[in-house]
């Protein structure tokens, strides 16, 4: 209803069944496949129907409640449960709208508002909401100020520390594919959960860096900005995950060398690493997180670096065995070039530069050392020679 009403297709449609008990759905032909409440399948559409429930905390954490569905329960009832009033809507099925907790008005207003105490009983809630946030942000979208109020409130009684790696990571990832993913972080930020969740990433708010060359100086603001650039210029979330985590690693230098973070990139790798080990975060998520930490500086000067520096980038980020890293790469290393106040419509010719470097690099291959007469340990030597020759007849 909620994306109806803001003109966006739905992709899916959830109904709620309510006078009706589990029996009587399945003897209707329906199969239940909900484990944790009743949840059933149309025999014919596939689509979900849910029973009309409420729930009640039991315990701590987004796992401690019980459920109760039962033909009393009503739709009212099941809308209360819900985590915003842009969520608590539903259409009759004479196609009215029932809108018992304001969720229309506050879609008008471009409100994210809870709709009762109960909101903090689910910590994941804090996350949804931060990602609606990132969804809607271009519409002006906000987090409503007593409702930041009571996340923060959460954070404060530790609820949201509750929350299992899975589930953290798996509402991280879906936020990165938002529209403005930077507004996830900005709204955990505002209510304190950014600190307990991502310490890595809050870290960076308050680190300076040069202001000849980051205008915006704060090394967090410009992660949101790279972030941003990141969604611009890619839809792919690994590009948006590296993005986001390139200059991690000057949360780590002391306060006494900055704005300088000389081995900023050293210490990236590492706390990246660590990141995605507590968070059980994906391989391929965290190896292009951490060769684009490792390596995006040398990129920005790839117009400068002879054809062994060059080399060293492709050989560094593995582009010959997997070549589909080099774009994902090199869109990172430019969405931190343009995530800087001032920046963000200029060319980024590296990119070009590292690409061509590359064509000419990959036209050297086994079929050559055939040719060559080549053979064993010295193959590979020979491989990577041709690779630094072909690279430096490239015109500066």
């Amino acid at each position: 209803m909620r994306d109806r009403l803001l003109g966006i297709e739905a992709t899916d449609r959830d109904y709620v069944v309510v006078g009706a008990t589990p029996e009587e759905m399945i003897a209707r032909g329906f199969k239940p496949v909900g484990a944790d409440f009743p949840v059933f399948l149309h025999p014919d559409t596939k689509e979900q129907y849910a029973l009309a429930r409420t729930e009640r905390k039991t315990g701590a954490g987004y796992r401690g409640f019980t459920v109760h569905a039962a033909p009393d329960v009503t739709l009212e009832d099941d809308l209360r449960r819900r985590d915003l009033t842009i969520n608590a809507m539903a259409q009759a099925e004479d196609g009215s709208l029932i809108d018992p907790f304001g969720g229309a008005e506050d879609l008008r207003n471009g409100l994210l508002r809870h709709v009762s105490p109960a909101f903090a009983e689910d910590p994941v809630r804090i996350l949804r909401v931060a990602r609606f946030a990132a969804r809607y942000a271009k519409w002006g979208f906000h987090v409503a100020h007593p409702t930041n109020a009571l996340m923060r409130h959460m954070v404060e009684n530790g609820e949201v520390d509750t929350l299992v790696a899975e589930r953290v990571w798996a509402e991280m990832e879906r936020a990165l594919a938002e529209t403005c993913p930077s507004v996830f972080f900005t709204v955990l930020r505002g209510c304190g959960a950014l600190q307990r969740l991502f310490p890595e990433i809050a870290a960076l708010f308050g680190v300076p860096q040069p202001e000849q060359q980051h205008p915006e100086v704060d090394t967090g603001m410009h992660m949101l900005k790279v972030l941003d650039q990141a969604a611009k210029l890619s839809e792919d979330t690994r590009v948006r995950f590296a993005a986001l985590l390139h200059d991690v690693g000057k949360g780590r230098t002391p306060p006494q060398q900055w704005p300088d973070h000389t081995g900023h990139e050293e210490a990236g790798t590492e706390l990246i690493r660590r990141f995605c080990a507590r968070l059980r975060v994906p391989k391929d998520y965290r190896d292009l997180a951490v060769l684009v930490a490792q390596y995006h500086g040398r990129c920005h000067h790839a117009e400068e670096l002879t054809a062994a520096g060059l080399l060293d980038i492709l050989e560094g980020i593995d582009a010959f065995r997997r070549p589909e890293r080099v774009d994902q790469f090199l869109i990172a290393c430019e969405a931190d070039a343009r995530g800087r106040c001032g920046f963000e419509d200029k060319p980024y010719p590296q990119a070009n530069r590292v690409r061509c470097a590359f064509a000419v690099a990959r036209a050297v291959n086994g079929a050559g050392v055939v040719k060559a007469g080549v053979a064993g340990p010295a193959a590979g030597e020979w491989i990577h020679q041709q690779r630094l020759a072909a690279i430096g007849r490239l015109p500066q």
